[in-house]
């Protein structure tokens, strides 16, 4: 975080990222687990589906005011994806790289890497 090197979270690295913010995280009742889980891009308006695995979910309360949340899971509402306003960050709940499982969220992988190419030249 400190060198602003891009990072690209995903699951417990979404987790991850939030916490070395100060944006807490809360034990979910059940969490979510599975294939198909639909969620909303909140940028594009567009709705995905998703690939999820995780018990814990990040506090919207406590985000700091240079995070967006881009995602919300559209079961429950939960922060599926933040991205910070001004520095390379990003992260999200589910899980793009899903094999087998919906192919709806790969572009994340493009954004990452045009990310990486846009702060490293």
């Amino acid at each position: 975080l400190k060198t602003k090197t891009p990072l690209f979270g995903i699951c417990l690295g979404h987790q991850i990222i939030a916490l070395a913010n100060g944006i807490s995280t809360y034990k979910m009742h059940n969490g979510h687990r599975g294939i198909n889980h639909p969620v909303i891009n909140l940028k594009t308006g567009k709705g995905e589906i998703s690939s999820q695995n995780h018990g814990f979910a990040i506090d919207e309360e406590s985000l700091p005011a240079q995070w967006t949340v881009r995602f919300r899971n559209l079961n429950d509402n939960t922060v599926q994806g933040i991205w910070h306003n001004d520095l390379p960050f990003f992260a999200v709940q589910f899980h793009p790289e899903h094999a087998p499982g919906p192919v709806d969220t790969t572009w994340l992988f493009d954004e990452f890497y045009n990310t990486i190419c846009e702060h490293t030249t």
